[in-house]
């Protein structure tokens, strides 16, 4: 029994020393463990204070970068301000120049009002001695007819709307330029003037507008005007022939007509070419109308003169034949023969002169275009092709 007790103290002494040494050795591991941990703590203590120094460092540098950046900041405003004051100054010193400046002007000006004050009332003077002289001696307006005509005004026209705007106001600019209106008495008389339609083209004018000429004229040109009948009147030119028992004369006078109504804004030399060319193909009788082509006449006056010699030399031709068939069954009348002969024979070499010279004249431009056929090679005037209205 005893055996048995002290058997079991002495295993429970073992498992107790067993359990002390295992203590012991957590805690020397523990005491190690906390040794390295203090270790690290002192590293990291130490590396923080290394970090604590580094911004210690980057704060000093930061003031410092601030502290010149102020001292730039105040150097760039010292110079806004030293440019600032360099402009005043300037300013001032231009300011100063241009006051001197209008003062000059001002004083040149009075000097100058004053000469022409004197040279006005000297003037003045001289017209109230010619008007006092003139006072004193009488006129006979009958013995100077021209002067009584002088002194009376051209009547003002007046426009309804029915006759042409172009004329009445070439007429107006005429009346106006003789009296010696100014704006606001052409404005009256232009208004004055208007009766119908025409004068209903002030109710869409403004109010404060109807003291302007300009408006008046650029409302009565919109309304009555030409300008958009251009087209039509070049159409008729193209169109326009001779009438049966139409001269030549009243031929040319009403394409000179429709050449100022189609052409008016051409040149003077480029109106007369076309006038020339439109008469040319707007004559009947195709043998003047080819001899007058021939003779490339360059305006129509010349064109018309041509073809009237034409005319009566083919006139002349056909009665000297008529006389003559007559003179030889008669068998009477040589003299007359004679001097018909001689008035052809000179009519005769006057055509063949211009066609002579129609043949030596240099050659075209072969890029030129008809207008008539639209070929190149040839104008309108030298265009043998036969229009519809040509054959008939």
């Amino acid at each position: 029994m005893v055996n048995t007790r002290s058997q079991t103290k002495m295993a429970d002494n073992a498992d107790l020393l067993a359990l002390l040494a295992e203590m012991k050795k957590s805690m020397e591991k523990g005491q190690e463990e906390m040794k390295k941990g203090q270790e690290e703590m002192k590293k990291g203590q130490e590396e923080m204070k290394e970090g604590q120094e580094e911004m210690k460092e980057g704060q000093e540098e930061m003031k410092k970068g601030q502290e010149k950046m102020k001292n730039q900041i105040q150097g760039v405003k010292g110079k806004i301000e030293e440019v600032r004051n360099e402009v005043q100054r300037k300013i001032e010193e231009v300011e100063g120049k241009v006051q001197r400046k209008i003062e000059e002007v001002e004083d040149k000006v009075q000097v100058k009002m004053e000469e022409i004050e004197e040279k006005v009332q000297v003037k003045i003077g001289d017209l109230e001695k010619r008007r006092s002289e003139l006072e004193d001696r009488p006129i006979n307006f009958l013995a100077n007819p021209d002067l009584t005509y002088s002194r009376s005004p051209v009547k003002s026209l007046t426009f309804d709307g029915q006759t042409s705007w172009t004329v009445f106001k070439t007429q107006f600019d005429v009346v106006s330029s003789a009296n010696g209106w100014n704006n606001f008495v052409e404005v009256s008389q232009l208004v004055t003037s208007l009766r119908g339609s025409a004068a209903e083209v002030l109710q869409g004018i403004p109010s404060d507008m109807l003291t302007d000429l300009t408006t008046i004229e650029n409302a009565l040109e919109a309304r009555f005007g030409d300008s958009h009948l251009t087209q039509f009147y070049r159409t008729e030119l193209k169109t326009r022939r001779q009438k049966p028992g139409e001269s030549l004369q009243v031929l040319a006078t009403d394409v000179e007509r429709l050449m100022s109504l189609a052409y008016a804004e051409y040149p003077q030399d480029v109106r007369d070419s076309l006038a020339a060319q439109y008469f040319v193909d707007a004559i009947r009788d195709e043998d003047t109308q080819h001899a007058t082509r021939l003779m490339d006449a360059k305006d129509l006056k010349s064109a018309l003169a041509y073809s009237m010699k034409y005319e009566a030399a083919k006139t002349v031709s056909k009665t000297s034949r008529n006389v003559r068939s007559i003179e030889i069954e008669d068998g009477t009348g040589k003299e007359k023969d004679e001097k018909f002969d001689c008035l052809l024979e000179t009519l005769e070499k006057l055509l063949n002169s211009h066609v002579a010279g129609k043949k030596n004249t240099p050659r075209r431009n072969p890029n030129v275009t008809c207008w008539k056929c639209n070929k190149k090679g040839h104008v309108q005037r030298d265009c043998q092709t036969i229009s519809p209205n040509q054959e008939n």
